[in-house]
C-alpha cells in the first residue's frame, strides 16, 4: 500500500504532468477574471498548497499576479480572500505569435483596397465564424438568450472562452463574456474588428447589444449586453 506523503499527492495522482495542471489553472484564471485559491482547489479538486505552488510559479514569470478583493467580492465575514488574475504578459503568452504578421497584412489590405475592404475583411471573418448559429426570434426572449448561447458557443470554437450570464434589473438581459481574444494586439490598431463582432452579433441575435468591457481597453474580458426586451417591459416600475 502506497502511503501519500502530502495533501496534493492526495488529489493529484503523480502520472499526472504538472503541466496539465497548470494550464487548467491558467484556464480558471481566463475565464473567472480572477478567483482565489479556494475556489481554483474546488474546481480542480487540488489542495490549497498545491494550488499556491503553482501559482506562486506563474507570479515569478510575470503571468499572473495577486490582488486584493473588491468589496463585493468578500464572502461573510473576516479578511477577504485574495484574488489572482492573468497579467498581459500572461495573456499575451496564450495566442499571439502571428500578429505582426497580421497587423502588416491588415496594414497592406488598407493601403491596396482601402477602409472598405478592411471593413469587409473584419465582416467576413466573424460571419465566418458565427455561420453556423441559428438567428434568434427577436420577439421571443428565450430564444434570445438561447441564441446568446448559441454565440458563445462559436466563439469559444474561434479561441474566445466565452460565456453566457443572465442578469436582472435594472439591465434586464443577457451578458455575452469572451475571456480571451486571440486578435486583441492585433484590434488595438485595427478597432473595425471590434466594430465587425458586435455588428454581426447584433444581427445574429436580432437586437441592439452594447459593449460593456473590452479586452483591447484593459478589461478582464470582452462584454456584450443583450437586452431582453420582454424582461424589461415586465420589471416593476420604480415611480
Amino acid at each position: 500500500m502506497k502511503i501519500q506523503t502530502s495533501d496534493e499527492t492526495a488529489v493529484v495522482p503523480a502520472a499526472v504532468p504538472d503541466g496539465h495542471t497548470r494550464r487548467a489553472i491558467v484556464r480558471l484564471l481566463l475565464e473567472s477574471g480572477s478567483i482565489t485559491v479556494s475556489e481554483i482547489g474546488d474546481r480542480l479538486g487540488l489542495a490549497a498548497a498545491g494550488v499556491r505552488r503553482h501559482l506562486d510559479a506563474l507570479i515569478e514569470a510575470g503571468d499572473a499576479e495577486s490582488a486584493p478583493a473588491a468589496a463585493w467580492q468578500q464572502a461573510g465575514r473576516g479578511r477577504p480572500a485574495r484574488r489572482y488574475r492573468l497579467t498581459s504578459a500572461g495573456r499575451a503568452k496564450l495566442d499571439h505569435a502571428y500578429d505582426d504578421l497580421a497587423a502588416a497584412a491588415m496594414r497592406q489590405l488598407r493601403e491596396i483596397g482601402g477602409q472598405g475592404a478592411l471593413q469587409a475583411f473584419a465582416r467576413r471573418r466573424i460571419d465566418t465564424i458565427l455561420a453556423g448559429v441559428q438567428p434568434a426570434d427577436s420577439a421571443d426572449d428565450t430564444d434570445v438568450e438561447a441564441a446568446a448561447e448559441r454565440v458563445a458557443g462559436a466563439l469559444t470554437q474561434a479561441g474566445y472562452v466565452a460565456t453566457t450570464t443572465r442578469v436582472g434589473p435594472p439591465l434586464n438581459g443577457v451578458q455575452i463574456c469572451q475571456h480571451h481574444c486571440p486578435v486583441s494586439h492585433v484590434a488595438e490598431e485595427f478597432p473595425e474588428l471590434c466594430e465587425a463582432e458586435q455588428q454581426a452579433m447584433a444581427e445574429v441575435l436580432g437586437t441592439h447589444v452594447q459593449r460593456l468591457a473590452t479586452i483591447v481597453n484593459g478589461d478582464c474580458a470582452c462584454t456584450t449586453h443583450v437586452p431582453l426586451t420582454q424582461a424589461a417591459s415586465q420589471a416593476p416600475s420604480t415611480t
